[in-house]
């Protein structure tokens, strides 16, 4: 496993980490979360990633008792903060910052997270509170670093631009092969200002594996064949786009990878990602995952890939 630096922090990242959207305390059983993360560790995962809103509370609280017990020092932990945790705890202010820390830390059975990410932007909030209340939880010492997830470029400079305030080290982008849309200025700008990407859906929740056959239906073990979770995945089902997926196949062939590992080591060829996060429900799928890490592809395929899926998605 790899390593790189995160923005500006003295924080060292695992190349892929553990997501547990979806996952743990949700659609995973302990005993498997459990062995996810434990399988992670072996490979040399060290950076784990969650959410408050992530079953309302119960992926933290499932990862607060399988990491129970570990050095604390061993692994980067982070998790998130926007989205309503009951009808009236919600959003980016003073109180619920506050508030919501508090209860993270509470269930994921720690003092401290390694970064604190803005799951959103709060339109609600003037962001002057926003950034004080996530200054004082840095200076709390309740939260090592903060971060936000799907912010805008005026969203980000604004925050830049904001003098005696923490600053944010890491950008939290939907990106892929498929989803190209930060490289446009997210990530330029946060390259300038100290602030790594962490990306979320490196794989098109699954469409980029190659296991969807565009002229059948899905597998009845995948993600696109569960009612609840195939909805979610909206335009990577669409024909045109599991067509052109299926024409990736020989580029992984030619690169001796899998199509996971071609798409995972796709997202890290770009400098300022930090770190890709992959979800797992068993703990062979991370033995695939974990393998991208340092992987090394002529480039001129990944230029081949980019040709044959160039449209293929919306923007």
């Amino acid at each position: 496993m790899k390593f790189r630096k995160l923005g500006a922090s003295d924080l060292n990242v695992s190349e892929i980490s553990l997501g547990s959207w979806l996952t743990y305390g949700v659609g995973v059983e302990k005993e498997k979360a459990t062995a996810c993360v434990n399988r992670a560790f072996e490979l040399g995962i060290n950076f784990i990633d969650t959410a408050n809103v992530y079953g309302r509370g119960a992926a933290e609280t499932v990862l607060g008792e399988v990491l129970h017990g570990r050095p604390r020092a061993s692994y980067v932990l982070a998790t998130k903060v926007f989205f309503p945790m009951s009808d009236t705890d919600k959003g980016l202010s003073r109180a619920q910052i506050e508030k919501q820390l508090d209860a993270s830390l509470k269930r994921l059975r720690t003092d401290f997270v390694d970064l604190y990410q803005c799951h959103r932007y709060d339109t609600a909030t003037p962001l002057e509170e926003t950034m004080e209340a996530l200054t004082g939880a840095v200076k709390s010492g309740k939260a090592r670093y903060i971060g936000f997830s799907e912010w805008s470029p005026d969203q980000i400079k604004a925050s830049i631009a904001m003098k005696g305030v923490a600053h944010f080290v890491s950008s939290q982008p939907q990106y892929s092969l498929l989803w190209r849309r930060p490289e446009k200025e997210v990530i330029p700008l946060s390259a300038a200002n100290g602030i790594s990407q962490i990306v979320w859906s490196p794989l098109a929740q699954g469409a980029l594996t190659g296991k969807y056959d565009p002229n059948r239906p899905p597998p009845p073990d995948t993600r696109a064949a569960s009612d609840k979770m195939g909805s979610m995945m909206g335009r990577w089902l669409e024909k045109p786009v599991l067509e052109a997926v299926q024409k990736l196949k020989p580029l992984a062939a030619e690169a001796g990878c899998t199509m996971t590992q071609f798409a995972l080591a796709w997202v890290l060829r770009e400098p300022n990602v930090a770190s890709a996060i992959v979800g797992a429900s068993r703990p062979e799928q991370l033995d695939e995952n974990a393998a991208a890490s340092g992987f090394a592809i002529d480039p001129a395929l990944f230029t081949k890939a980019e040709a044959i899926v160039a449209g293929a998605a919306p923007q």
